[in-house]
């Protein structure tokens, strides 16, 4: 076997390059929350710091999300190499040695309870993460060694897959610990920093209003340069421009049904989206629940003023030009306007405003001015109708609104739709079964009526009105896919192969055609784990060692198709840093890491094996570069991982994640973009166009759909109604295949409305297909269709919902079951003979999986 991978461990022009670039544009994805003047330290001198993330920088969520990369840049790391003295060695040594201590003790658990159990030490990695210990308390003795005048506290979180975060102290809530220490430092130094090293939302309300805290600043989890990033924006060499994607409440008991969320009611099995559309600031402002902090905040150190120059429709998009001028005096920055819309009143119920578009500027120098174009479709201002059904823009008043953040904009223009349009016609799917249905929460007007005499004084002094032309907005009825047909094979005395199909001398249809059922059953289910290989299941692919798994090599020989390698994300590729193999190719065992588990290579390794290394950049994690607001940014990140992806022979990277932040407590929430369904999709779209900008290299959207928590994920039954689905948890999907077209799609682990998705034909066909027209494959999560739930952590007496079904996965349009396994392709087989699943179907699952690997070349 050929590997890509380097036979050096020298750093290369390619990590040199790369990491420049994480460094360099990372900066926007930080968000500045208070700051009285505090930063930036621009003489950089003696500090005192603190914190668990001091040393122990969090770079990144855990699980799938890891990135294994070269090193890691700690807070404490960047800031020496800025020119900073720590002063505080004494503590921080003192808490290297608790979190060391715990951290052997928890991989010796780890350790032991995969043995006892008999399964791979990753299975248990996943239920079980290793939490940070407490923190010693602060002492006197801690500050007569300081001496100076500023001190910084880290607070960090880690979250991963396979877990949801809890409303407790040293997760969503500060320890004690944590609060008695800040309280020591802003009692004795005359400034006090505090950095939160966070993935997610943490409750700040400890934090924004204490006396003596100076700055707080939302470092977020930006990659494996983290420390280098975070002295930047200190120093002030870079300035933090970053908005928050997430409203940030006062308590947490402020968010809709919270303590309904996945196991604090006591129930995984079923979750019920009571809260409908009104999820993040969709809620708060409906409601009239005043925030923390809004979706869309965050500071600069420097100032700005904007103003509104026109308001216009060009086509099927309404323009909006604004001049944004930098009032500050030091600092050149960057701002971000967001365009919101409140729709007319009428028997659809609707948000008080929704996130209609955005635009972030280049950089403005002090006292300059730029202009800056907003452009977003009129279709956003669409909902669903289940009158009908249908997707409908109603007619009536839209108040169109300009600022910085949702609580902080004004009234610019009031366009009218004449008539209501009926966009787009559906069949009556996705229903819920009758003995779940439930009530959405409706808007009871309370934001409204809160903000009704400022929005009245500015509607009675706004002039810009007119009407909107509706001649080119596309109408239609969708058509959905009737019986496919079988193909029989014509050309019996001529071997096709793929070749056969690029050089256009067959088509994909008689190319398959070709294929037994047995070796099409094979096709469409992952390469299975090699012998030997069995406790690294998360990380299988034998081309690209680490790598999350490959499709078949069965059919490399007689017809010429070649393994397709995926690996995961979403902050980069999770490949296996060190491995080493014969000189013949054959892979050794040992190097693995997954996480914290880390598999040293056997005494027995030849002596002659070739060592080879391929170390990955690690770019922010997904809601850190939503953060951002900057689509260019995500697509030039994006292309990044496109090249590290063509460096060392991936052709599918498992990314982005793309579900809703429906509450801040679930465990991948990093992983994810927003509360917001158009931040989320339009990121999505960037950062497919960024991977698949180079050539044969392919994105894979996920996880579709209602992926919203992480306890008993794989068999939670999410309860949601047809309107919430189409219009919070599908609409991100949409706009990133429309946009961008993703190679794949991954369907969730979950149930939606009593089906789960790698089965569900109402889904995948009828909405991914025939509603959105999209052209890729979709593939299944790991192990969905996997009967074994034993060694997935699962009893199986304790489960109320069955695994996904193998033959169910063809019939609805899943492609791929993967890792795979052997009982799935004879499941498959099975299913066929027995008149449960018909062949042309398989054969459908086959030709798309033939295309993928088509566009991978």
């Amino acid at each position: 076997m050929d590997f890509l991978a380097k036979t050096t461990d020298s750093v290369t022009e390619m990590e040199i390059r790369h990491s420049n670039t994480v460094r360099e544009l990372a900066s926007e994805c930080m968000v500045l929350l208070e700051n009285d003047g505090t930063l930036p330290v621009r003489n950089p001198g003696r500090i005192a710091l603190f914190g668990n993330g001091a040393r122990h920088t969090v770079k990144g969520g855990g699980g799938s999300g890891e990135v294994n990369t070269r090193n890691n840049v700690s807070i404490c790391d960047g800031l020496e190499d800025a020119g900073f003295e720590i002063a505080s060695k004494g503590w921080l040594d003192r808490y290297d040695d608790i979190f060391n201590t715990s951290l052997k003790v928890y991989i010796d658990k780890v350790e032991s309870i995969a043995k006892e159990r008999g399964v791979p030490a990753t299975s248990v990695y996943f239920e079980m993460a290793f939490e940070a210990p407490k923190m010693p308390l602060i002492t006197e003795d801690d500050y007569s060694e300081a001496l100076c005048d500023t001190a910084v506290f880290v607070i960090s979180r880690d979250s991963t897959e396979g877990r949801d975060r809890t409303p407790t102290k040293g997760d969503y809530y500060l320890t004690d610990e944590e609060n008695a220490n800040i309280d020591f430092l802003t009692h004795h130094f005359d400034k006090t920093i505090v950095l939160l090293n966070v993935g997610g939302v943490i409750d700040m309300s400890q934090l924004k209003h204490r006396l003596g805290i100076n700055a707080i600043l939302l470092v977020g989890q930006v990659g494996n340069l983290t420390g280098y990033i975070v002295a930047d924006c200190i120093t002030g060499k870079t300035n933090p421009s970053g908005k928050l994607v997430d409203t940030w409440a006062k308590t947490y008991e402020d968010y809709p049904c919270a303590n309904e969320f996945s196991s604090l009611d006591g129930d995984t099995d079923d979750e019920f989206y009571r809260e409908g559309i009104y999820v993040g600031y969709r809620y708060f402002d409906s409601f009239g629940i005043v925030p923390l902090y809004p979706f869309g905040y965050g500071k600069s150190y420097t100032t700005f003023s904007n103003e509104v120059l026109s308001v216009t429709q060009e086509g099927t998009d309404i323009k909006i030009w604004v001049r944004v001028t930098n009032t500050g005096t030091e600092f050149a920055g960057k701002q971000v306007i967001q365009i919101y819309f409140s729709a007319p009143e009428g028997h659809i119920d609707r948000p008080y405003q929704e996130l209609a578009g955005y635009a972030k500027t280049d950089l403005i120098y002090p006292g300059e001015s730029v202009n800056v174009e907003v452009s977003f479709t009129i279709e956003n201002f669409c909902c669903f109708d289940d009158n009908y059904p249908a997707k409908v823009i109603p007619e009536g008043d839209y108040i169109i609104r300009v600022g910085t953040s949702s609580r902080e904009t004004k009234i610019e223009a009031v366009v009218t739709v004449p008539e209501t349009v009926i966009k787009e016609k559906f069949d009556r799917i996705l229903e819920d079964d009758a003995r779940y249905l439930f009530e959405d929460m409706r808007n009871p007007g309370t934001g409204k009526a809160i903000h009704s005499a400022v929005d009245e004084a500015q509607l009675a002094s706004c002039e810009r009105r007119f009407t909107l032309d509706l001649y080119h907005i596309r109408r239609s009825i969708i058509r959905y896919r009737g019986v496919s047909e079988t193909h029989l094979d014509e050309r019996e005395k001529e071997v096709l192969t793929l070749g056969s199909v690029i050089g256009r001398n067959a088509g994909i249809a008689e190319f398959i055609a070709q294929f037994s059922l047995e070796e099409l059953s094979e096709l469409i289910v992952g390469n299975y784990i090699k012998e030997g290989f069995e406790d690294i299941v998360f990380s299988s692919a034998m081309h690209v060692p680490g790598a999350a798994a490959e499709t078949t090599s069965l059919f490399e020989s007689r017809r010429r198709i070649p393994p397709l390698v995926m690996a995961d994300g979403p902050a980069g590729l999770r490949l296996q840093p060190h491995f080493k193999a014969t000189k013949n190719g054959d892979l050794l065992r040992g190097g693995e890491i997954f996480g914290l588990i880390n598999n040293p290579f056997p005494e027995d390794t030849p002596e002659d094996a070739i060592d080879y290394y391929q170390y990955c950049t690690m770019i922010p994690v997904a809601t850190a570069l939503a953060s951002s607001w900057n689509l260019d940014l995500v697509e030039q990140l994006g292309r990044l991982v496109g090249e590290e992806m063509e460096e060392f022979g991936v052709h599918l990277w498992l990314a982005p994640g793309m579900n809703i932040h429906r509450n801040p407590l679930c465990g991948r929430n990093f992983e994810y973009y927003s509360e917001d369904p158009l931040v989320t999709g339009l990121c999505a779209a960037a950062d497919t166009k960024g991977v698949q900008s180079i050539d044969g290299k392919g994105v894979t959207i996920k996880h579709f759909a209602c992926n919203n928590q992480e306890d008993n994920r794989m068999f939670s039954n999410s309860h949601v109604s047809v309107r919430a689905l189409r219009d919070m948890y599908l609409r991100g999907f949409e706009i990133a295949v429309k946009l961008a077209q993703p190679f794949c799609v991954m369907a969730s682990y979950n149930l939606l409305n009593g089906i789960h998705t790698a089965n569900n034909y109402e889904l995948l066909q009828n909405v991914l297909r025939d509603e959105w027209d999209y052209e890729g494959a979709v593939m299944t999560d790991w192990f969905s269709s996997f009967e074994d739930v034993e060694f997935l952590g699962y009893d199986e007496k304790n489960l109320k919902y069955p695994p996904a079904f193998s033959r169910l996965c063809v019939y609805a349009g899943c492609d791929m079951q993967m890792p795979g396994c052997a009982k799935n392709a004879k499941d498959i087989v099975t299913a066929v003979h027995t008149g449960r699943l018909t062949l042309s179907d398989v054969q459908t699952a086959a030709m798309n999986v033939v295309r993928l690997i088509m566009k991978c070349l």
